[in-house]
């Protein structure tokens, strides 16, 4: 919290300091000096919690004491000519490390002195430590500009004066003016479309994990562009002057000035940790700003986390007292004088202009449930447009009224039924309830993760965006657009009750926060909300289940062998039957979409579907009768030899190679995978070894790279060193040997920049050739990865864990290995399984923002699973140590 400024200690302090700004003989590098010690003083302050508005305030008239004497020290006082600060300076709200813009106005174009006086000036200014911005126009050349700029024509508006003639201010501002430029209309729907533009580059959502304090959603700049359309159209130098027009209540100037004084702050830390003009709230920075600022690690919830949630619910309030002020300017700049048309829709509702509006101003306080309703009606009115500003204010004065008594009425609860069964708008309608403030008073649980970040690199959003965002997703799964897969529609269809995922998806992170196992946590909380609600018996179950299990899916398709039917069979047992399976896979995609924009990529979309297929096949045939191994071995080779003959390759060939291969390889690759890798290797020469060959995009949702070889050591650790240094992210390994001696792997792999496929044949001649140079070195040397590692992981501690869970399949040991995610991390594993004797025989890659979470099926030389304790304790020794010392 700000502590009040301390007005005369500040401003003597910092007078005493600035004495030297006055002394005619001070150099510039003394100027330099002492405006280096002023600011001193000021961050002293800061630090001890004075407010930032007093500082700003000060730091911007040390300059202009500054600029006045350089101006005066370069003979530029005299008739014609004027100084003028512009911008956040012209308004005299001067951070740190913020630019410092400048205008000088002349009445005629500049001589050759004077052009000459005004460089000195400018350099002048450098000199002492300034960055500087500066224009030099005369009024006239001012318009000219402005007309054509509306970043121009904004800052001159800032304008304010510093020295010289102020006739030309007032010509300039004459000139420049709406009755001659930009008339206010026009200014305003500018810079409404301008930030929309602005608020598109971050998809529209303030709370980013890294958000930007002064472009994004509900940041500084939403405040400015209030500001600028008021004086524009009302000539109002502040947000004080809003109150007097009727535009803001006295509450609402104090939550706008509160949220920004709170972003002020922010702002001020960030130039003071970073030494530059900065406005990322970067990881790089966040715990520094939550301890500079008094937050201290509690039971739930870290420090970093609460620094956090206080800035996203400051954001929060300045987007959404933005959202209704530019709804005032529409309704009084753009509508005013236009005749309205009113059409009725009930007793407490009205469509004005499009727009829907309470019949009077008492509508709240006598229906609190149309709190709800006006949610409701704008779904199911397609030419309602939004809601009038004045209706806005009336839900905001009115959300209080949302307590236990109207949580209990029966029309509300089944109003708030009713809006989630609605065919359309849906995610619209959730997120302006959220922005007004109603849905987080009526669901008291949702409210509790309003703000709620998660400290890590997995989760892109906080939990309440998240959740908006999951059921978002999964309204677009009713509508084609052109990233909807037609398979989550048809599925879509084929749901009972849609109305129960969406519902999951509000619930399925509810619980965060907590500690402890947040979905059942999040169960018990949907148990209670459908109880309330009067939900059936089966309705409740779904919900319930759904939230309980909703990791369920994508933990099997990312961690488990899905070739394995007894995998699959076990989870076709959890689910039960294809109603929960569907509800279930839908969950599971629009929550893995709406958790962060690249973790979703043809390769999870490709496992998913898989184990849906799976998962199907197992249902119909019943658990009491699942498939074999055996049957899918045959099945795959049967399948694959039918592919060959097609072909017209050799059947001989084919039978000598595959007698040298286990039945796991026949049971891990499809048959179109057995065909083609059979293909590749009877069709090749023998001098062509290693064989190398890529598949572009296979139906595993990935591309493919097969290596042929002879066995040797280190093998895996020399691929995965190879394709990571070539910016590959390995998802999926498949390692064989035969019996004849030599490796068939197998690698499913992305692009690291895009998470998209390997593309183009310069591309993968580029991969061929890279792992031919190394798997053809006369020595095991595993190649130096000089890939760069992510900025932000740097801020995240993963101790390395190393476990052997106790199930074993087909004559194998799982090993799962969470660490903290590197360049050249599988490289290292691989070479620290190669010393403790272990062969790989199959490995599932996943990452989680910072977290690496891989799963490797291994087995000792003679293919057999291992059991001895003492292999396993050396296998955690060894690869600990390789990973930490990496």
């Amino acid at each position: 919290m700000s502590v009040p400024l301390l007005a005369n200690d500040l401003n003597n302090a910092l007078d005493y300091i600035a004495q030297g700004l006055e002394d005619p003989s001070a150099t510039l590098n003394e100027l330099r000096q002492v405006l280096t010690k002023s600011q001193k003083q000021l961050d002293e302050y800061f630090l001890q919690g004075v407010s930032v508005h007093g500082l700003l305030t000060k730091r911007a008239q040390l300059i202009d004491r500054l600029l006045i004497r350089l101006w005066a020290d370069n003979e530029l006082l005299g008739k014609g000519r004027t100084l003028l600060a512009t911008g956040g300076y012209g308004r005299g709200e001067l951070h740190p490390r913020s630019d410092i813009d400048i205008a000088v106005l002349l009445a005629k174009p500049p001589s050759l002195s004077t052009r000459k006086a005004i460089s000195k000036f400018v350099a002048a200014l450098w000199d002492v430590g300034l960055e500087i911005g500066h224009s030099v126009r005369t009024p006239r050349e001012c318009a000219v500009e402005a007309r054509h700029d509306l970043t121009i024509t904004t800052n001159l508006m800032e304008a304010r004066l510093l020295d010289g003639d102020p006739l030309l201010l007032a010509d300039m501002q004459k000139r420049t003016g709406p009755k001659r430029i930009w008339p206010t209309e026009k200014y305003f729907n500018a810079k409404r479309t301008e930030q929309m533009v602005r608020h598109g580059k971050f998809d529209d959502a303030a709370h980013y994990v890294e958000p930007n304090l002064k472009e994004a959603p509900g940041g500084l700049r939403d405040l400015q562009t209030i500001s600028w359309v008021a004086k524009r159209h009302f000539g109002t130098d502040s947000l004080n002057g809003l109150v007097a027009h009727g535009f803001l209540s006295e509450d609402e100037l104090r939550a706008l000035e509160i949220a920004q004084a709170f972003l002020w702050r922010v702002r001020y830390g960030l130039h003071l940790i970073t030494g530059r003009r900065e406005d990322r709230v970067l990881f790089d920075y966040q715990r520094q700003l939550a301890k500079m600022f008094g937050y201290h690690n509690e039971r739930n919830t870290r420090a970093v986390e609460q620094f956090m949630k206080h800035f996203y619910q400051s954001s929060t309030e300045i987007g959404r007292l933005n959202e209704l002020l530019l709804a005032l300017f529409q309704e009084t700049i753009v509508s005013t004088g236009k005749k309205p048309d009113i059409k009725k829709l009930n007793r407490r509702f009205q469509i004005h202009n499009q727009l829907i509006e309470v019949c009077n101003d008492k509508v709240f306080e006598r229906y609190p449930f149309a709190l709800l309703e006006v949610f409701l009606l704008l779904q199911q009115n397609s030419n309602i447009k939004g809601v009038r500003a004045s209706t806005i204010r009336h839900i905001r004065d009115n959300r209080d009224q949302i307590d236990e008594g109207f949580r209990a009425d029966i029309r509300a609860r089944s109003l708030f039924m009713e809006i989630m069964r609605q065919p359309r708008r849906l995610g619209r309608e959730l997120a302006r309830m959220h922005r007004y403030g109603v849905l987080s008073r009526y669901l008291s649980v949702f409210g509790a993760v309003e703000g709620l970040m998660q400290f890590d690199l997995f989760h892109m959003y906080t939990v309440d965006e998240h959740s908006l965002a999951v059921v978002r997703n999964m309204r677009y799964f009713s509508f084609p657009k052109k990233d909807t897969d037609p398979f989550w529609m048809e599925i879509m269809t084929q749901l009972p009750k849609p109305e129960l995922l969406y519902l999951a998806g509000m619930f399925h992170d509810i619980a965060k926060g907590r500690g402890g196992n947040h979905s059942k946590l999040g169960e018990q909380e949907a148990i209670a909300f459908c109880n309330t609600h009067e939900l059936s018996e089966w309705d409740t179950k779904m919900i319930s289940w759904l939230v309980r299990n909703h990791l369920e899916m994508s933990e099997t398709a990312q961690k488990r062998d899905l070739s394995d039917p007894a995998v699959v069979n076990e989870f076709a047992g959890q689910v039960g039957d294809v109603t929960h399976l569907n509800y279930l896979y839908l969950l599971t995609v629009a929550d893995i979409r709406g958790t962060n924009p690249s973790l979703w990529n043809d390769w999870k979309d490709a496992l998913l579907k898989e184990l849906y297929y799976a998962t199907v096949r197992a249902l119909h045939r019943g658990l009491e009768n699942p498939l074999l191994r055996g049957e899918r071995i045959s099945a795959n080779k049967a399948a694959a030899l039918a592919m060959l003959k097609d072909r017209g390759t050799s059947e001989q060939s084919i039978r000598f190679l595959w007698s040298a291969l286990d039945d796991d390889y026949f049971l891990r690759h499809g048959p179109d995978e057995v065909a083609w890798q059979t293909a590749s290797i009877v069709e090749a020469d023998e001098n062509q070894l290693p064989l190398i060959s890529v598949w572009e995009q296979t139906v595993r949702g990935g591309t493919e790279v097969f290596i042929y070889t002879s066995d040797r050591d280190n093998l895996f650790a020399i691929m995965t060193s190879t394709l990571d240094a070539l910016a590959l992210t390995i998802q999926d390994a498949r390692i064989f040997t035969s019996r004849h001696g030599f490796a068939l792997d197998t690698y499913i792999v992305m692009e690291a920049e895009n998470g998209g496929l390997v593309k183009g044949r310069e591309r993968i001649n580029k991969i061929e050739t890279a792992l031919r140079t190394n798997l053809t070195a006369l020595r095991s040397t595993i190649p130096t990865n000089k890939r760069k590692p992510n900025r932000k992981l740097q801020h995240f501690i993963t101790p390395t864990e190393v476990s052997f869970p106790s199930s074993k399949r087909g004559g194998r040991t799982i090993m799962e290995i969470v660490t903290a995610d590197a360049p050249g991390l599988l490289s290292r594993i691989g070479v620290a399984m190669n010393d403790c004797g272990v062969r790989l025989q199959n490995a599932r890659i996943s990452t989680f923002g910072e977290r690496a979470e891989d799963i490797f099926y291994i087995s000792d030389h003679d293919n057999q699973p291992i059991t001895d304790e003492a292999i396993f304790q050396q296998l955690r020794e060894t690869i600990t140590i390789a990973l930490e010392a990496g």
